[in-house]
């Protein structure tokens, strides 16, 4: 039969069969940890966009300051605009490599079904997308460490600033 069956009519009977209850159940099983996956990186994209939105508020904030500060004021908020805009930079690179992460975790879904489907090998390209959904979060999440440390730098200097001695543990 494996001779006969390398054909359409072995295709249609893999396709017959995913539609019973016992063989559908294990491929949403295995469908579920890229959808966990999916929920974890909305919640961390949602932290992402509302720190971006902070900063872009921050960033205007800033700039209407910058207007009307005085010539020793004007060096200390354009340097901290200059890092508001850096920050801004590695947030949307987070946000692009998140979501990156997501496509690929949906896709991931999409490619089980489809090799349970049609009876189909699809193992490399699981594995290639699974590497490459959690390398985008890895590099995320790197990228969102960045600005954590950054924006704690621009926090230092606005202290240094009014408490000299103070961010140095004086």
């Amino acid at each position: 039969m494996r001779g006969v069956a390398s054909g359409g009519l072995w295709r249609r009977t893999a396709a017959m069969d995913f539609f019973r209850q016992e063989a559908l159940l294990p491929i949403i099983q295995l469908s579920i940890t890229p959808v966990i996956l999916i929920t974890g990186l909305g919640s961390l994209l949602l932290t992402m966009t509302n720190r971006l939105a902070r900063i872009v508020d921050r960033t205007r904030a800033l700039a209407g300051q910058l207007r009307t500060a005085a010539m020793e004021d004007r060096v200390h908020v354009e340097q901290q605009l200059r890092i508001l805009y850096r920050r801004a930079s590695l947030i949307r690179a987070a946000v692009t490599l998140t979501a990156l992460s997501m496509l690929c975790s949906g896709l991931l879904v999409v490619l089980i079904f489809a090799g349970a489907m049609t009876g189909s090998q699809l193992a490399p390209g699981i594995a290639l997308l699974f590497i490459v959904s959690v390398g985008c979060l890895v590099s995320a999440l790197l990228v969102f460490l960045r600005d954590i440390f950054m924006s704690l730098w621009a926090l230092r200097l606005e202290v240094e600033r009014v408490l000299p001695g103070a961010a140095k543990g004086k």
